[in-house]
């Protein structure tokens, strides 16, 4: 597609953000109809299970895999000019990071991306945690708690001033990249029949990354004609959410990916919800409830913008090898199973039996 009239007619910037409004819907249709959630999948696992959420979260995983190294074959993408690939990596940040936003998460009882997604069907304990977890996230890019940040990521970082392709890393081909988004659709396959998922639960879970892809392919086609340089870059909600709260504070706020990814993604799940007759008014069941989602919103927008990405950022960058990315994923499923077992697994076994 020649995007060049359209930039021209538009201007780049507004192009940029038509672009991130456009696959944030994408992305908060699918993940609103197939329910995708990290947290889901992490708490199954460290249970022991292999169930339904588990598959879903595979499928997803897998099929930004595909594309994204597909995309590259092709020529429509190149992992190297993304922003994630041309900074240095900090692994301190993804392993510390990481464990804060897998925590975070099962305190809130979702990752940020779901958080925006209940938010867009009438769950106000979404609206409140996601409110926290912005203003906190602006707080680690900016604010008080950058400097902690700065120093905590400065602590073991990638050599050379750029990020680390992780096949490289392990001195593999990065055509093995492709193979093992196939083998992990495989094993997402046969978890969701065995499961008996339904066929569109399926087809939303591909379509949640391959809003993933759309949005690396998209940026980068612009990047590539723009005048002005343009962040290579696809969905990840830590710093969206944090410059989409001072987009509305800013006396001259500028548009761009990020600024029409996180509309879109409330847009796209209302959408969804609305023609689903799933809009539904939900409340915080208590003060405790309430106060364990803040604390966890908290961790989440420290974590995630110390890692890098939040659950959808690190899959986001996992999907073009970015061996830091990997790494936060890897701690975020740790920091999430070991918060299950010690606060809600331990919880429930201390319960009274009833009689």
């Amino acid at each position: 597609m020649d995007l060049i009239p359209i930039v021209e007619t538009l201007g780049e910037n507004t192009v940029e953000a038509l672009m991130g409004l456009f696959v944030g819907m994408v992305f908060g249709i699918a993940a609103q109809r197939s329910s995708f959630c990290l947290r889901a999948a992490t708490v199954e696992f460290a249970r022991g299970q292999l169930g339904p959420r588990m598959a879903i979260w595979l499928l997803t995983f897998s099929t930004a895999v595909v594309w994204v190294q597909g995309a590259q074959m092709l020529g429509l993408f190149r992992a190297e000019d993304a922003r994630l690939m041309a900074v240095a990596g900090s692994w301190s940040g993804a392993i510390i990071g990481g464990l804060m936003f897998g925590a975070g998460m099962v305190l809130a009882r979702g990752c940020s991306g779901r958080l925006l997604v209940l938010a867009a069907t009438g769950n106000l304990r979404s609206v409140i945690a996601g409110l926290v977890f912005a203003l906190v996230a602006q707080m680690a890019l900016h604010g008080w708690l950058a400097p902690f940040r700065t120093w905590l990521a400065s602590l073991w970082t990638t050599s050379g001033g750029r990020n680390v392709h992780l096949m490289d890393l392990l001195g593999l081909s990065q055509n093995l990249g492709l193979k093992l988004g196939v083998a992990s659709a495989l094993l997402a396959l046969f978890l969701a029949f065995r499961h008996k998922l339904t066929w569109s639960s399926l087809i939303f879970a591909s379509g949640v990354g391959f809003a993933v892809a759309l949005g690396w392919i998209a940026t980068w086609t612009l990047a590539q004609i723009a005048f002005d340089p343009v962040n290579v870059t696809s969905a990840t909600f830590t710093g969206p959410s944090a410059n989409t709260l001072m987009f509305f504070l800013e006396p001259a706020p500028q548009l761009r990916f990020d600024i029409g990814l996180v509309p879109g993604v409330v847009l796209g799940a209302f959408l969804a919800a609305l023609f689903a007759g799933e809009l539904k008014w939900q409340g915080y069941d208590g003060a405790n409830a309430m106060r364990r989602s803040l604390f966890g919103a908290a961790l989440m927008g420290f974590g995630g913008m110390l890692a890098g990405g939040c659950a959808i950022g690190s899959l986001t960058g996992a999907s073009v090898f970015a061996a830091t990315a990997w790494l936060a994923l890897l701690s975020m499923w740790v920091g999430a199973g070991i918060t299950d077992l010690l606060v809600d697994q331990r919880g429930q076994r201390s319960l009274p039996v009833a009689v």
